[in-house]
């Protein structure tokens, strides 16, 4: 038992330390170099309209940028963004959902659509697919925290 105990945490360390721990950490970095170089303030203009239809402000399309990449950076990206105000706790439970539902797309496109070989006149589709399931799901999330009065 001990063993086994001992397996699942060394396996558990190493799962902390080669993936969520570098995901987290360009996370943190997008959002500093971001706010840095002053694309943190442009992004959320340009997309302060389209990113309030999920009852977000235009800054949060960091998150959805980070989730693409990795889905523990698109989580990262959103803690940090609450953390230094940007965002609010019911805002950051709506970037959860991108975060889920379309996170790490770039990392599975290449680990399974082009080691399989799939038909490339699919591959916008199966781009396309994810963000509708993230934009429906922000959409959902603001809905159900409306409903629960935390909006």
């Amino acid at each position: 038992m001990i063993e086994t105990f001992l397996s699942g945490a060394k396996k558990g360390w190493g799962i902390a330390i080669n993936t969520i721990m570098p995901a987290m950490v360009l996370g943190y970095v997008l959002v500093q170099v971001f706010n840095v170089t002053g694309v943190m303030d442009v992004l959320g203009n340009i997309c302060g309209p389209i990113m309030g239809v999920f009852g977000l402000p235009g800054e949060a399309i960091t998150v959805l940028i980070s989730a693409f990449f990795a889905k523990a950076a698109g989580a990262a990206t959103a803690f940090n963004l609450y953390q230094t105000g940007v965002i609010t706790a019911a805002q950051a439970t709506i970037c959860v959902m991108p975060s889920m539902l379309m996170g790490t797309l770039v990392g599975h496109y290449a680990r399974i659509v082009l080691v399989t070989e799939t038909n490339k006149k699919y591959t916008l589709l199966m781009f396309l697919i994810p963000l509708f399931d993230a934009a429906l799901g922000m959409i959902l999330m603001r809905l159900i925290l409306t409903a629960m009065g935390l909006m």
